[in-house]
């Protein structure tokens, strides 16, 4: 007893001794003034200052990173504080690469900057960092050596010496095991490409291990939206010859595909539990599906609304998901949790992105109620933007107990692309080039231009997107587009110019509304060898035009839905318009799992656009069937014809009966086959009379399949005719080879 007494005693008085600075000396500081270090170390003449109050001084002049050694003692009244500074670095250079830009965004990666202090251990970090930024473009075995250079005043030069060795290609992906789906189907999920002759701007075709890691995370996703729960991606072995070649392999354990069976609550004795039966109504659509993390998702997403709009505070809830057999039984409990705080929320590691960017996805705010599963949700969110390269997280204590400190560190990582491709067929030729920055400026705004050239048109646009304006959570796009077509068969030649602003927000759940304006102008240049009714046409029209749109999704997911549906209504009227009209359409796709191995569809699709004030619908506004809508006709060779000229309609509609057939034909084929039938309509025309208005049912039955071929994927569909008008080039077979360079 009389030891524990002891302890306390030193204990006690180590806390409670204290002494009144009366005087402060200062001695090591060369560059950091004795201003500065008072400043720092929150020193203030003639306080009490006990060994307790001391240690913080000293904590405190660590933390500033100006100091490798700092000794205190107070004696006598007088406080002396001995430092030792960091040399200070004069300059940083990367030897061994040799573009100016890429050195720049290097330097601004790294921890250590010019005119700072050198730390060490910050050093170690920052080779390590090359090596992973260098290793994420290719170069997999990067030599990277730093030599410190010193000068007097305590400067120093760092030298970074690179040297990058070669690039390694990945010649091939396999996938092995258990898998249960396609090789050609897994390998258009994830973003690590095999290296062909043709790919030259792809960054993706380089073994990269960060594409490694989101490889693994995007296959676990995608198994289990599709019911497998249990999959394991055992493992993904790189192989590399001394040919710089590597073989990317990626052995996967599907497991069972499981249905949910059973949904139910918890609710703690604590809370009433008629407040979550609102909530029946979503387990019993959901029951007796194939399970996915989706599905669940929504269900939270729901309670999420319901403690909210009930006012529930400090009310948790977490997710008990049962296996038996191939079935799946989840329990949902609700429970009071823990009364804390959100007290700070700090982020760090964004060098380039703005901070707003990071904090507009996030569920919590500084103040609020410390919620886990929200917590993970803003994690989520920050990933799904695409612009780092990782995110963590630490949650530590704050002032009290009742109160959390979030720490999130973020890893930016490349997200500009350039990307090419090309694709020829029945339909003629294209080649397409596109330059993307999802994060421009550090802004999260996603800029994207893009040029089409093709036999007889050529188009350019260049669009801004900014996914959270002034975190309003609202969607806003800028765009400007050219396109410009030039028909000499036809005596015509026709230049557009466009650019409108729009906005894309979810008014209610599941409901989005895009309202925009858009200004066009469009000039039409005809010849003598030109329709009567071309020639009518001719000469420069503006339109300044409002439109809106309202979009209902119900689907499971966006990428390859198995159910729900998507309707949307959208129309477009006039402000100021040379030539005025109005247009309305409304498209609606309905998804079905048929059988495990087959996914029915059935799409509908309607449009119309009618002149105003006795105004005729100009040449270029004139409706179009998509080829999409209506196969085994020759695209834009349907509808109402002038002369030898297709000139389109005032009214379309379509209908689409699929039915997707993954697992047809054996794997090796790297085919994909899928049954249709499509059904259309292209009719009307306002401006002549005399001209046949194409008013006729055309409809096809047919077979469309898509090969992953050595030169890029090829599309084939072969079809039969079933009713057309006389008009009208029917196409029954047609392939497509489109590829990304």
């Amino acid at each position: 007893m009389l030891k524990y007494f002891f302890i306390f005693f030193l204990f006690f008085n180590f806390i409670v001794s204290a002494e009144i600075v009366q005087k402060i000396d200062i001695k090591g500081n060369e560059r950091i003034s004795s201003e500065t270090i008072k400043v720092y170390g929150e020193i203030i003449l003639n306080n009490d200052y006990s060994n307790l109050d001391l240690n913080n001084v000293l904590k405190n002049l660590y933390e500033t990173n100006f100091f490798e050694d700092v000794k205190i003692s107070l004696s006598d009244g007088i406080l002396k504080i001995i430092v030792n500074e960091y040399p200070i670095i004069y300059s940083i250079d990367i030897e061994g690469e040799n573009s100016k830009s890429v050195k720049t965004k290097l330097l601004k990666k790294l921890q250590l900057k010019e005119n700072e202090s050198f730390v060490e251990s910050k050093l170690i970090d920052d080779v390590n960092l090359l090596k992973k930024l260098y290793s994420s473009v290719g170069f997999n075995f990067a030599n990277i050596e730093a030599k410190i250079k010193k000068f007097d005043g305590n400067r120093i030069t760092l030298i970074y010496y690179l040297s990058k060795g070669k690039k390694t290609d990945i010649a091939n992906i396999n996938f092995l095991g258990d898998k249960k789906i396609k090789s050609k189907r897994l390998s258009e999920i994830i973003v690590s490409e095999e290296k062909k002759f043709w790919k030259v701007l792809s960054q993706n075709t380089f073994l990269n291990y960060n594409n490694i890691e989101l490889d693994k995370r995007l296959l676990t996703n995608y198994y289990k939206s599709l019911g497998y729960y249990d999959v394991q991606v055992l493992s993904s072995k790189a192989e590399v010859s001394n040919s710089n070649l590597s073989n990317l392999t990626y052995t996967i354990n599907a497991g069972n595909r499981y249905k949910i069976i059973k949904i139910s609550t918890n609710v703690s004795p604590v809370l009433d539990k008629k407040l979550f039966l609102p909530l029946q109504k979503y387990f019993s659509a959901a029951v007796g599906k194939y399970y996915s993390p989706f599905s669940v998702k929504k269900l939270l997403v729901e309670l999420d609304a319901l403690i909210a709009s009930n006012n529930l505070q400090f009310i948790e809830h977490s997710v008990n998901e049962i296996l038996e057999g191939d079935s799946i039984e989840i329990k949902i409990n609700i429970f009071e949790g823990k009364k804390l705080l959100v007290e700070k929320i700090n982020i760090k590691g964004n060098t380039i992105t703005e901070e707003s960017v990071i904090r507009s996805e996030l569920l919590l705010d500084e103040g609020d109620p410390f919620n886990q599963l929200k917590l993970d949700q803003s994690l989520s969110r920050i990933k799904s933007r695409n612009i780092f390269g990782n995110v963590e997280h630490i949650v530590r204590d704050g002032a009290n107990n009742s109160q959390k400190n979030i720490e999130i560190t973020v890893e930016e990582k490349a997200t500009g692309e350039i990307s090419a491709g090309a694709g020829i067929g029945t339909a003629g030729g294209s080649f397409q080039f596109n330059i993307t920055e999802n994060n421009w400026l550090g802004k999260g705004i996603s800029l994207s231009t893009q040029a089409t050239i093709s036999k007889e048109t050529l188009q350019g646009n260049l669009a801004f997107t900014d996914p959270d304006y002034k975190s309003s959570g609202n969607q806003v796009s800028l765009f400007f587009d050219r396109t410009t077509n030039t028909k000499k068969t036809s005596g015509f030649k026709n230049d557009i110019f466009t650019s409108g602003i729009d906005t894309r927000f979810e008014q209610y759940k599941d409901i989005y509304l895009t309202p925009g304006i858009a200004l066009s102008r469009d000039n039409l240049e005809v010849d003598s060898t030109a329709s009567d009714g071309l020639k009518k046409q001719k000469g420069t029209f503006t339109d300044l035009t409002f439109s809106y749109g309202v979009l209902l999704d119900k689907r499971d997911k966006v990428y390859s839905p198995t159910d729900g549906y998507v309707s949307s209504f959208s129309q477009t009227l006039p402000v100021y318009a040379d030539s005025p009209f109005i247009i309305n359409s409304y498209s609606f796709s309905k998804y079905e799992l048929l059988t495990p191995d087959a996914v029915g569809a059935f799409k509908f699709y309607a449009t119309a656009i009618n002149g105003l004030s006795d105004k005729d619908v100009r040449l270029n506004k004139r409706v179009k069937l998509p080829a999409s809508k209506l196969r085994g006709f020759k695209p834009g060779k349907v509808g109402p014809k002038d002369g030898e000229d297709y000139v389109g309609g005032n009214y379309a509609s379509a209908m689409n009966f699929e039915v997707n057939l993954p697992n047809l034909l054996p794997e090796a084929t790297k085919t994909d086959v899928a049954l249709f039938l499509d059904a259309g309509n292209l009719w009307g025309v306002d401006y002549s009379s005399a001209i046949n208005d194409g008013n006729k049912l055309r409809s096809t039955a047919g077979i469309a399949t898509s090969w992953l071929s050595p030169l890029g994927p090829m599309s084939f569909i072969f079809s039969r005719n079933i009713s057309k008008a006389n008009t009208d080039v029917i196409e029954k077979f047609n392939f497509n080879l489109g590829t990304t360079f």
